[in-house]
């Protein structure tokens, strides 16, 4: 029979973990504690408890060609960044096509997952759930893959900031912010700086009388369009900057990307600029927060000392009176409320995980947690391919390494995590997306050989070379391989200009420009002869019309109309 899988979780990670689940020949059971798919990407007015929401106009920092699945290749006329919406219709797209919710539990809580009293020798797992009529269930499973994601409790650190108890505006967290029309004409401050902060600030501005941002450190200001248009991240995320990023010093590679992001505007000037280098933050997102702070419908300030009254007074010794809301965009905590502490403790935000996947203790590797990660890209393909290697895990068709290299490996990653990071909740689940997607697909058999392909195919060897660091990559050989991801490869950039096909843009009429230019160079080069040629000099004067003569004979002068 085959293995019966636990999956927690039905957003993005749960997703992908059923097909994966079902590839490799197991038997997946989903739990999904609300009533539909999509986790964190279904926008809900009233957000469910212990679990992330969004706002209505949230749009995705990832461009769709870096977020797929790998196999299954985002419409190609949807737009290259999509509103949540689309991200929604996405995922039920993959989940019909592959037929997944058909292994979902929907509005089932999983209470409790304990180990079997003969774990070390079955691997096996109790799960108990409770039905949203109270029915209660212990089921068997073989493994557990653990969804849930690390935006799960709201961070709010109430008691850093004196006052705020005698408050007299109003205070929540960003998860509860849905949309701006509630705040016409208001003064708001909005505290954190990370991407949902950035978002929040920039759309209340276009109501409020005056948003105030508050940042600690600052930070460094990315945009969605990148050269030419196109997406930025499809610039970015590329091998051959990986391994230039290899090669060349860290100072030299943050000088460089701090001075390009300075052109667009000067982050000293703005207020925003950090103490810390480039790479030493995961950078806010945000193609329109420089354009506010310069109308001053947003001004940057330093962080809150203190709340007196209605009034927020900051750290340089401002004081912002009548503030009517406070946002605390102040990030997330994780949890796994069903799990005994032993099995996988969690302390500030810091768990261990071999590669962020495995719990080292266990004497069996049959729990797995997929998704719990902030890579500097799109999560979706790299929780896949967490799936892809844990279902060949389950099935004993890849091996972990001993106790003592796996304790190894976390602590040089929690090392390497201090070293290049400024102390924050956000960093400790940091990863850089290409050489931890390739350090996975390593394991499961899957990382495209470029100098056999430089071989055998060039052409694709080049495009994976220079070109983005798609998902589709990681499907051209090796378990899981897919027909369709060298073509999906080679037109990649054809889906990213399909939706941007709205108008035909007519050439520019270039020809009279040409013709003036060639006659102004034409004569400049006559003249110049001339006047190396002294002895033509008196016959120029004498006859100028035979100067118009030779010019004729060589450019095609415009026509006098009378």
């Amino acid at each position: 029979m085959a293995k019966r899988v636990a999956v927690i979780g039905g957003g993005t990670s749960g997703l992908t973990c059923i097909k994966c689940c079902l590839d490799e020949g197991l038997e997946p059971v989903c739990f999904e504690t609300s009533d539909d798919i999509g986790g964190l990407w279904r926008f809900k007015e009233i957000p469910d408890p212990d679990r992330a929401s969004i706002y209505h106009s949230l749009i995705i920092n990832s461009s769709k060609e870096m977020m797929c699945y790998s196999d299954f290749p985002i419409p190609a006329h949807f737009p290259n960044y999509m509103h949540n919406s689309l991200i929604m219709d996405y995922f039920r797209m993959y989940a019909e096509h592959f037929h997944l919710k058909r292994h979902i539990h929907f509005q089932t809580k999983v209470l409790h997952v304990t180990p079997r009293p003969d774990f070390p020798h079955s691997g096996q797992w109790d799960v108990e759930t409770e039905s949203k009529d109270g029915l209660r269930e212990k089921q068997v499973f073989d493994a557990v893959m653990v969804c849930t994601g690390h935006h799960c409790h709201p961070h709010l650190p109430l008691k850093d900031f004196p006052g705020i108890d005698m408050f007299k505006g109003k205070i929540f967290h960003s998860r509860d912010y849905k949309n701006p029309e509630e705040w016409r004409g208001k003064r708001v401050v909005v505290i954190g700086i990370g991407n949902s902060g950035g978002d929040i600030a920039v759309e209340l501005s276009r109501m409020a009388k005056q948003v105030y941002l508050s940042t600690r450190k600052g930070s460094w200001i990315l945009n969605r369009v990148g050269d030419n248009g196109v997406p930025s991240d499809m610039i970015f995320r590329n091998r051959m900057r990986g391994w230039l990023n290899q090669i060349l010093p860290f100072g030299l590679i943050n000088y460089l990307r701090e001075k390009q992001l300075n052109k667009r505007f000067n982050h000293k000037l703005y207020g925003l600029q950090p103490a810390h280098r480039f790479s030493s933050q995961h950078a806010t997102i945000n193609d329109d927060l420089p354009n506010r702070i310069l109308s001053g419908t947003v001004s940057v300030k330093p962080n809150v000392q203190e709340f007196r009254g209605s009034s927020v007074v900051f750290e340089d010794g401002t004081v912002e009176d009548d503030i009517d809301l406070v946002v605390f965009a102040t990030g997330y905590t994780f949890s796994f409320p069903f799990l005994s502490s032993h099995v996988i403790p969690v302390s500030k935000n810091k768990v261990s995980l071999y590669k962020y996947v495995y719990p080292p203790a266990l004497e069996c590797p049959t729990l797995a947690v997929i998704g719990l990660i902030q890579p500097l890209g799109a999560i979706t393909p790299v929780s896949e391919m967490q799936a892809r290697w844990a279902t060949r895990v389950f099935k004993e068709l890849c091996k972990l390494p001993p106790m003592s290299a796996m304790m190894k490996d976390i602590k040089a990653k929690e090392e390497a995590l201090a070293q290049r990071y400024v102390a924050a909740q956000r960093h400790t689940i940091e990863v850089d997306y290409i050489p931890y997607m390739d350090d996975l697909a390593q394991q499961v058999g899957a990382r495209p050989s470029i100098p056999k392909l430089l071989l055998t195919d060039p052409r694709l060897a080049l495009n994976i070379i220079f070109g983005p660091c798609t998902s589709y990559q990681f499907r051209l050989h090796g378990p899981g391989r897919w027909e369709g991801a060298r073509q999906a490869i080679l037109t990649q950039w054809d889906r990213v200009t399909e939706p941007l096909k709205t108008r035909c843009a007519p050439e520019l009429q270039s020809q009279r420009f040409s013709y003036s230019l060639l006659f102004s160079v034409s004569v400049a080069a006559l003249l110049s002869a001339l006047y190396y040629s002294r002895a033509s000099l008196h016959s120029l004067i004498a006859d100028p019309s035979s100067l118009l003569d030779k010019i004729r004979a060589f450019v095609p002068l415009p026509v006098t109309t009378q």
